[in-house]
């Protein structure tokens, strides 16, 4: 009797696993909205939330609104975090790249040289990225210090972890905490902007320098301090909290006052015209332009400014 192989799973497959998933989650999602709204009945959870509003002090000096600087690094910021996660997880998944990248230097001397072997053209655009983020997250570091930004992006006192959870469980019963971002963001999100600039962006940073070839050249002792494996897996948690941040941060911009909360993010200005809106969908087709050019028929002519491509 023949034996057949195991067929891989069709597309009418996957897409039912995924409609699970989907299902699952928002089951989930489902329950704890009603926990959340079961608890705000409660007449010691709504003296919390009277005590707690949701939004800690800030230090004195903190000026109100958001400047136009943070419009357009929102943006550059956006734009390439997109397109690292996409070759990020291509790197990853992809058993066959569809081209190798190898640096000028090597070319020219002709001989190997540690750490400048050839590369696949999906890690190429990778580090690319990656060197173009780091360059636009050091501008953001001066400025917000420079500006005094930096006040709107640190927890200064301990009254950000009860205000963090009462935004918490006003978010999650649906009833969304009395916010006003122009002036003051709300402690969960304060704590999420916190997370996000200073402690996931350098963890990125970090363990994907210690994944890229440029390592090779590091003291011994900087790879003992920091193993291969342990930051392969740290880059990974990071990638997805990443992930996890955006599609969280976009919902509750859309939900929690679309028009007013774009005015802040694109238009440096507090109010519900349509200015932010339009500045956000040009944006926006610019990362989606940005995503369709991301493939190795533009990236081909791309890199051999640099090096040498073969297939």
């Amino acid at each position: 009797m023949s034996t057949k192989s195991k067929a891989p799973p069709t597309a009418r497959r996957r897409w039912v696993h995924i409609t699970g998933k989907v299902a699952l989650a928002l089951g989930i999602l489902l329950v704890f909205v009603l926990l959340g709204r079961w608890l705000r009945e409660m007449s010691p959870i709504q003296d919390f939330i009277a005590a707690y509003p949701g939004e800690s002090h800030q230090p004195e000096g903190t000026q109100p609104g958001i400047p136009a600087w943070v419009g357009w690094q929102h943006f550059l910021n956006s734009l390439l975090i997109v397109l690292i996660i996409r070759s990020g997880w291509l790197v990853r998944t992809r058993s066959k790249p569809p081209a190798y990248w190898t640096p000028k230097r090597l070319i020219w001397s002709k001989k190997s040289q540690k750490g400048l072997a050839k590369i696949s053209l999906d890690l190429w655009f990778h580090l690319s990225l990656d060197a173009l983020w780091v360059l636009n997250g050091a501008v953001f570091f001066v400025l917000i210090f420079a500006t005094g930004h930096w006040m709107r992006l640190v927890p200064t006192g301990w009254d950000v972890v009860p205000n963090a959870a009462s935004a918490a469980l006003q978010y999650i019963s649906l009833n969304w905490p009395v916010e006003n971002g122009w002036n003051n963001y709300n402690s969960l999100q304060l704590l999420a902007y916190f997370t996000t600039v200073f402690v996931a962006a350098p963890l990125s940073i970090v363990t994907g320098l210690r994944m890229s070839p440029a390592w090779t050249k590091a003291p011994a002792i900087l790879s003992r301090i920091l193993p291969m494996e342990i930051c392969r897996k740290v880059h990974l948690w990071v990638m997805f909290y990443l992930v996890s941040f955006i599609a969280v941060h976009v919902t509750l911009v859309l939900a929690t006052g679309t028009l007013r909360n774009l005015n802040h993010m694109y238009a440096a200005q507090d109010g519900e015209s349509w200015v932010g809106f339009w500045i956000f969908s040009a944006s926006l087709a610019a990362m989606v332009a940005a995503w369709g050019l991301a493939r190795p028929l533009f990236l081909r002519p791309v890199a051999a400014m640099t090096g040498s491509v073969t297939r």
